[in-house]
């Protein structure tokens, strides 16, 4: 996690937006430094073509007729092939807003896609003036040039409209205008933000005037659209019927690395990396930079170590599924020519710059979601695009592979044809059940067909209807006004109306937002007000966040299972991580057959009982569906969603389990990414869904401790972020890395930064009984050194003091409880705080270990450094000692 989200105050649902924003002058690395003063039009544009020059590069012609467009004021759709260099035209028009004093933003379609320009930006105006917000996280959020996905802009347009301070907006990927689910974020600036100018790009976008002239209407600005077919580099296509290992050795042979595998699900291209371990794609001399490259990344989650042996190897992974450091790596390993192979996902598609000379789609057709079908044109040139680099390569390769049954039975007939007997008996093999069938003539098709016509798919929510009547101004009114400009048919948008209305009661009737009397109304024409009791960074993006508001009453607030159940009910509103129910599913059958077994029982028997379990862990099942179903039948503008119950966050919280634990016990190393972004979506909803009024103590120390689990699970971003501004930066080893602003003091409000502390001693309890003692000693303060010892050896040794210390303590009771009775705030004894000579104030705390006996007569010990907490804004914490109740703990030097 970058930042702490809890703490993040979205001043786009409160109507805050961005205050204006003030450029920073950048380090005299940076090209493009802005120009000092209010420079005239003229003067930023000369300043940005001689960085150019000083670069080496020479603007194409389209690049040329685009930047001057847009240094005229007008707006501009960027309609040239991948590797044309649209990202170069973007940077003119954000270095032009620079200059002035205004706001820009560039917005991707992927989290992934913006965590890279982000960094991408940040190297090229210098990191004070580049910020990056995503739904999961953000860094300098209020830079000049501002990096986000898609939906944070459309939420600062529905904030704000007319009001917000942007100057100019580059929509990178336009063609997810078309996308069902997310196309509304890709319209909903054209439609509410008059003051800005436009720069939307993509390779595959088909006819453009009506997104000429809508621009035109909104902005007042001449539009035009600069297209081209032209590349810098040509591609050269094939289809092949050879199998996939000889070809691959065939293309490295060649010269034609790195390759990318395109595969369409994160199992395969996993598995294929495995695979390819046979080929020996690197020499020495290339495995030995790679080793050097690889000596200081920690690779210390449970997938970490596949991922290590396989970038040892030559080979890359690349897919949504990965821990976001472990996909920046690759990405940085091959922009320095390093990795020969990467096997990846179609994420290649959306713009992530991973350099490739050659690209090998290994079938061509994927599941989306609903079913399964032939690549469309759209997406086959967005990913053949990629291949060849502008620079580097004079030709880029693009490889198809005939489906592996059809290679499979060319083989065969081959082998056979010298003998009529073998071939009479030759059985051919089928094509693989589920799978879609493609041929030489599929990819002709593809290769030659023009890109899909672009289709509005705008829809209404109620997170949408809570952001335009937050505003100042009359948000009813402009809500009314964004329907009626929508891109949609007529008949369209008399149903958006309707459910605009539907959406609208509902948030009334649960007064989430007060319609105002006529005498109270503001001169600034607003009707309605939004309830003021709810936090600052209130949200309601989830479908179903008004089930769970309805709902939380319900709740027995004073059950011990209150903040379980507060847990549940933001789980069951989240998307389904599919893969880790799946496996939730199996592990409850394999437990069961062991108990089968143990029993007794005959096989037959115990092969029907395991039938009978489909379905993963639903706590609160019939609680949630009664309770959805009545609602679901006094809203009708539910239509299709459903309550999805799941136990995931809970049954980490339950058993306080770590993120490796929970990898580990379910074999999830291949979906780490995946059950981070879970967390994470929990967490959210936790934080900004979740009223106040409802978070109990027990439900604050809950949601502690997931932003502290999260934060420590990857912090690569900011990390990257920080050595940008700080070469001499080195990140530090602790989960508690620092995630507030500098001015926030975490030591001031006693209660809550004794929940902090409370966090990380339960935190570094859970990996003691892992017997994970260098996780341990990576959550304290660092050791106190000997004279000429090393902080290596330090760490060595205050590992093996703390394993020394707690050994008495496994003797006499073998463990101790991390349940929530073992966890309960009355076994955390604070002692107060004095000053200490060298380290300043010193908190003291002593921690029961509850045993599974229940006698509970042992205590760890340790001390909170306040003076060093408050300076890096985390818990800085050390232990002393574990010893019986009672007992003086002996001086151990800590």
């Amino acid at each position: 996690m970058l930042t702490d989200t809890a703490r993040l105050r979205s001043e786009l649902e409160s109507g805050g937006g961005f205050p204006r924003c003030r450029a920073v002058s950048a380090p005299s690395l940076a090209p493009l430094a802005p120009l000092p003063g209010r420079p005239p039009v003229d003067a930023v544009l000369e300043r940005f073509l001689a960085a150019m020059q000083e670069r080496g590069i020479s603007l194409y012609s389209e690049q040329e007729e685009a930047i001057l467009a847009l240094f005229d004021g007008q707006n501009v759709i960027l309609n040239t092939p991948t590797g044309s260099g649209k990202s170069l035209v973007a940077a003119a028009l954000h270095f032009k807003e620079l200059c002035a004093g205004r706001q820009s933003v560039y917005t991707c379609p992927i989290k992934a896609l913006v965590n890279e320009k982000f960094l991408s930006l940040c190297r090229d105006f210098g990191p004070d003036n580049v910020g990056m917000m995503t739904g999961d996280a953000s860094v300098n959020p209020h830079a000049p040039v501002l990096c986000c996905t898609a939906e944070i802009l459309a939420n600062i347009a529905l904030a704000r409209g007319d009001r917000a301070p942007i100057g100019a907006v580059i929509m990178d990927e336009f063609h997810y205008y078309s996308d069902a689910e997310r196309g509304y974020a890709w319209q909903v600036p054209l439609l509410t933000l008059p003051q800005t100018r436009f720069l939307l790009m993509s390779a595959t976008l088909g006819s453009t005037e009506f997104f000429e002239q809508e621009m035109t209407k909104l902005t007042g600005a001449p539009s035009l659209t600069v297209r081209s077919d032209r590349r810098p580099v040509p591609l050269t296509f094939e289809y092949s019927e050879t199998p996939l290992p000889d070809k691959l050795a065939d293309l490295l042979a060649l010269n034609r690395a790195p390759v990318y595998l395109v595969h369409f699900t994160q199992r395969a291209a996993s598995e294929a990396a495995q695979a390819l371990m046979s080929l020996n794609v690197c020499t020495k001399e290339e495995k030995a930079a790679l080793a050097t490259e690889l000596e200081r990344v920690k690779f210390n989650s449970p997938y970490g170590r596949d991922m290590k042996r396989w970038l040892r190897h030559g080979i890359g992974v690349h897919h949504a599924g990965l821990l976001p450091k472990y996909r920046i790596l690759v990405e940085q390993l091959a922009q320095k020519g390093l990795l020969k192979l990467i096997c990846g996902t179609d994420t290649l598609g959306v713009g992530i710059n991973v350099p490739i000379r050659t690209v090998v789609f290994t079938q061509l057709w994927k599941y989306d979601g609903n079913k399964a079908a032939i690549l469309s044109v759209r997406d086959f040139h967005q990913v053949a695009g990629r291949a060849g680099r502008a620079g580097y390569d004079t030709t880029g390769y693009v490889v198809v592979q005939a489906p592996e049954h059809v290679i499979a039975n060319k083989q065969a007939e081959a082998k056979a044809a010298a003998d009529p007997a073998k071939k009479k008996k030759l059985v051919k093999q089928a094509a693989p059940e589920g799978s879609v069938g493609w041929d030489a003539r599929t990819f002709e098709k593809l290769m030659t067909a023009p890109a899909e016509e672009l289709q509005s798919r705008f829809s209404v929510t109620h997170g949408m209807l809570l952001l335009m009547l937050g505003r100042e101004t009359d948000g009813c009114r402009a809500m009314q006004r964004l329907i009626r400009d929508c891109h949609e048919k007529p008949a369209k948008k008399a149903a958006l109306r309707r459910r605009g209305w539907q959406l609208f009661r509902a948030l009334v009737d649960r007064k989430i937002v007060e319609i105002l009397p006529p005498a109270e109304r503001p001169a600034s024409g607003r009707k309605v007000r939004v309830n003021v009791e709810l936090q600052d960074d209130f949200s309601l993006h989830q479908a179903l966040s008004l089930y769970l508001i309805d709902t939380l009453p319900k709740l027995d607030r004073e059950s011990p299972d209150y903040p379980f159940d507060v847990l549940t009910l933001c789980e069951a509103i989240v998307e389904d991580p599919e893969q880790i129910l799946r496996r939730q599913v199996d592990k409850l059958k394999t437990e069961k057959l062991l108990e089968l077994k143990a029993a007794g029982v005959p096989y037959d028997e115990r092969m029907e009982k395991l039938e009978e379990i489909t379905e993963h862990p639903k706590p609160q099942r019939e609680f949630l569906y009664e309770t959805f179903n009545a609602f679901a039948a006094a809203h009708p503008w539910v239509e299709g969603e459903n309550i999805r119950p799941k136990s995931i966050a809970r049954e980490m919280f339950e058993r306080y389990l770590s993120f490796a634990d929970y990898i580990r016990d379910y074999g999830l190393e291949r979906g780490e990414g995946l059950l981070l972004r879970h967390l994470m979506q929990t967490f959210k909803v936790l934080s900004q869904t979740v009223p106040e009024s409802f978070k109990t103590e027990a439900v604050v120390e809950m949601e502690d401790y997931f932003r502290e689990l999260i934060r420590g699970i990857d912090s690569s971003l900011l990390e990257e972020w920080e050595r940008l501004r700080n070469p001499e930066f080195v990140a530090a080893e602790s989960a508690d890395k620092p995630a507030r602003p500098a001015t926030f003091d975490v030591t001031r409000d006693r209660k809550a930064f004794e929940r902090l502390v409370r966090t990380s001693v339960l935190g570094f309890l859970q990996d003691v009984a892992s017997r994970d003692w260098e996780a341990a000693v990576a959550r304290l303060a660092e050791p106190q050194m000997a004279p000429n010892a090393t902080a290596e050896t330090a760490r060595l040794a205050e590992t093996r003091r703390i394993e020394k210390g707690f050994l008495p303590y496994f003797d006499a009771r073998a463990r101790f409880r991390l349940d929530p009775e073992g966890r309960s705030a009355l076994n955390t004894h604070f002692s107060g705080d004095e000053p200490r000579e060298g380290v300043g104030r010193v908190l003291s705390l002593a921690q029961v270990l509850v045993d599974p006996e229940g006698a509970n007569d042992w205590e760890a010990t340790f001390e909170v450094l306040l003076d060093r907490s408050r300076e890096q804004n985390a818990v800085v914490l050390r232990f002393i000692d574990v010893h019986p109740i009672g007992e003086n703990p002996p001086d151990t030097g800590a």
